[in-house]
């Protein structure tokens, strides 16, 4: 095999001081990515995580990949591994799509994991922080929110007063981030037609008043989402199945749901019952400028409905680990940042576009755009939809290869095409290269 012209004489890799604003999921991960990459890495939070209500979070194949590549202890997340997506009848509760994921590690390669978002947070920050584990552990500074940044020297200041200064700055810093202005995106931005609300259900009372123990199933439940209306609830077992996390959806102008579907008498004992304001951003023209790059909600917000925004995040910060990594990293942030902008912009707006979709119609969800047999069936376009083979079949190191060797005037020859490989056949009906 020939060797790459990519690792060759790639002799300028400097180590890098490097900003995170933000201590989410995000932010976290980023710091696990750069810190294994060999820099030195500092987490600017704005709050003391204090007072946080958790909701549960979805990480497929595509995200759980980079938790095991990271050396995340994964078990300390106490997930559930999903074995189903079922859509329920609004009224019967009878399956009527239902995407099997027995094959589904044995297909991908890793399984679809259910977080609490508190445990995730706390196990990737484990991770971030830790001694064990490449590289030198992360530093967490909290109560610090970024006020501005000096784009000509890379200072940032915050609203206490402090400044620090990087050779690196990522904007980790959510759907509200200060960072994006910073850097001159202005987001154009519309309500949601929907609403949510969002309650936790504990498994165990819910059995003791009788009531259908929804975590044997293992499944991301859903009722309604079928005809095109907003009217939906969404189900997520998490903590190990001892959590039911429910996010209820609604059309944006009118009160919650009023129909009688299925979950409903589990969410009469509902707990830390929040509401959730939805808004749809339309894609944002970059993702970074100088040093500065966006990660996450940061520099692509989107619906919740294709359940992507956290592995989108940790895509994020793998394409960053990557890309600042010995073997890649020549030294020149800037071009390491366009590289990166190049590689995450047209998956994370297309995720964003399908996202949107799925908000009326879940047969444009990953997973169930896979049941075309069913009467329901009917989606905008069915060359467009998300399909599984799509996310998961990607190879973010191709992809990185590709983008990274056009910026270099290099020769790229193997068989991918932004990450997928030539000759993939989606269910779409969209083969790869043809």
């Amino acid at each position: 095999m020939a060797p790459n012209p990519l690792l060759i004489n790639n002799s300028g890799w400097r180590r890098l001081s490097v900003g995170v604003i933000g201590g989410g999921i995000g932010g976290m991960s980023v710091a696990i990515a750069l810190r294994r990459a060999g820099h030195d890495v500092t987490i600017y939070e704005k709050s003391d995580f204090a007072g946080e209500v958790g909701a549960s979070v979805s990480c497929a194949a595509n995200g759980t990949r980079w938790l095991h590549e990271w050396g995340v202890d994964v078990a300390k997340g106490d997930p559930v591994v999903l074995k189903k997506l079922i859509n329920r009848d609004w009224k019967t509760g009878e399956p009527v799509s239902v995407y099997d994921l027995d094959d589904y590690e044995k297909r991908w390669g890793y399984v679809y994991n259910m977080f609490h978002r508190q445990y995730m947070h706390a196990m990737l920050k484990d991770s971030a922080l830790g001694e064990d584990g490449e590289g030198q552990p992360a530093r967490l500074i909290v109560n610090h929110r970024c006020r501005d940044i000096d784009l000509a020297t890379n200072t940032i200041t915050f609203e206490n007063g402090a400044v620090s200064q990087h050779d690196l700055i990522v904007g980790a810093d959510g759907i509200g981030s200060a960072v994006r202005g910073i850097i001159g995106i202005r987001p154009e931005k519309k309500p949601s037609d929907s609403s949510c609300l969002h309650a936790n259900v504990d498994t165990e009372e819910a059995v003791r008043l009788g009531l259908v123990d929804y975590s044997q199933d293992s499944a991301l439940e859903y009722w309604g989402g079928q005809e095109g209306k907003w009217d939906k609830i969404v189900l997520s077992p998490c903590n190990g199945g001892k959590l039911l996390s429910y996010y209820c959806f609604f059309p944006g102008r009118k009160g919650i749901i009023r129909r009688r579907p299925g979950g409903r008498r589990h969410l009469a004992i509902g707990k830390e019952i929040q509401p959730w304001r939805l808004w749809v951003h339309e894609p944002y023209p970059y993702l970074q400028q100088g040093s500065i790059c966006l990660l996450g909600d940061a520099g692509h917000p989107m619906m919740p409905h294709q359940s992507q925004g956290a592995c989108m995040a940790i895509e994020d910060a793998a394409a960053l680990g990557i890309l600042f990594d010995k073997k890649y990293f020549n030294g020149d942030v800037a071009q390491s940042l366009a590289v990166y902008e190049e590689v995450r912009l047209p998956r994370v707006t297309r995720v964003q576009a399908a996202a949107a979709k799925a908000a009326y119609n879940i047969n444009e969800r990953i997973g169930f755009s896979f049941n075309k047999d069913i009467p329901t069936y009917k989606v905008e376009d069915t060359k467009k939809v998300l399909t599984i083979e799509e996310m998961n079949a990607y190879d973010m190191y191709k992809d990185v290869e590709e983008k990274l060797a056009a910026k270099r005037g290099i020769s790229y020859t193997d068989k991918y095409i932004c990450g997928l490989p030539v000759g993939l056949e989606l269910p779409s009906g969209i083969t790869i290269g043809a």
